[in-house]
C-alpha cells in the first residue's frame, strides 16, 4: 500500500476577506505558518519523499514548510491540476457578503455546478486531484506522498472517494479545513482505504501585557 497525504493549505492573510481565488498577494498569515509548522511536526515521521503542490502562494508556502521538518530533504514540486477551483477566478477579488449582489453566476453555480463555461463539474474538480495522485504512486509506489491543493478540489475528491451523490451539499457536509488532510491508501494504483485528519490544534499564544 502508497499512502497519499491530501492536505489543504494552511490559514491565508486576507485582512479584507475577500474571496482570493487565484490571485496573487495572499501567502499565509501567522496563524497559517503556525497550524502548517504543528502539521509539519505531525507529518514528520511518515515517511514521505516526495511533495507535489499547487502552484497557488499559500499552497507552496504550507507544501515548504512540510518539507524544511522532514528528515531527508526534499524538493517541492508543482503540478497546476492542484490548482483552486477554476469557477473562483470569476469570483476572486470580492468580499464574500457581495458574492450574490456582484457574481450572479455564482447561484448557476450553487444549483449545479459545471454547467457554464469556466466552471468544472465535481467530477473534473476532484478528479484532477485523484489523477495527479494516482500518477505519483505510480511514480513512487515505495514512499508516502504529499500533495497540497484546496477546499474545494479536495472535497469534491472526498465525494468521488465516498461516492456521494454530485451536489453542492455534499461539498460541504464533510469539509476539509485548512490544514486538514485525507490519508489515502493505494493499493495496485487504486484508493482502497481513506480517513480524514483534522488540522493540528494550536495553543493559545498569550499577548504581552
Amino acid at each position: 500500500m502508497t499512502t497519499v497525504y491530501l492536505i489543504r493549505h494552511s490559514d491565508v492573510e486576507n485582512p479584507q476577506s475577500v474571496l482570493y481565488g487565484h490571485l496573487e498577494g495572499f501567502p499565509l498569515s501567522d496563524l497559517g505558518r503556525r497550524r502548517a509548522e504543528a502539521l509539519a511536526e505531525r507529518l514528520s515521521g511518515t515517511g514521505i519523499r516526495r511533495i507535489v503542490s499547487s502552484p497557488l502562494e499559500r499552497a507552496q508556502e504550507t507544501a515548504r514548510i512540510i518539507a524544511e521538518r522532514l528528515p531527508e530533504p526534499v524538493e517541492v514540486e508543482l503540478d497546476p491540476e492542484l490548482r483552486e477551483a477554476e469557477f473562483s477566478r470569476y469570483l476572486q477579488g470580492v468580499r464574500y457578503w457581495m458574492v450574490p449582489l456582484l457574481r450572479p453566476r455564482w447561484y448557476l453555480h450553487k444549483m449545479r455546478r459545471g454547467m457554464m463555461p469556466g466552471d468544472e463539474a465535481i467530477t473534473e474538480l476532484g478528479g484532477r486531484v485523484l489523477d495527479v495522485a494516482r500518477r505519483v504512486v505510480r511514480e513512487t509506489p515505495e514512499h508516502p506522498v504529499a500533495l497540497i491543493s484546496h477546499a474545494d478540489p479536495l472535497q469534491a475528491a472526498w465525494i468521488l472517494l465516498d461516492g456521494r451523490p454530485h451536489n453542492e451539499v455534499e461539498m460541504y457536509r464533510r469539509a476539509v479545513d485548512r490544514a486538514g488532510l485525507l490519508k489515502v491508501g493505494f493499493v495496485e494504483g487504486e484508493p482502497a482505504s481513506w480517513e480524514y485528519e483534522p488540522p493540528p490544534k494550536l495553543e493559545a499564544v498569550r499577548k504581552a501585557s
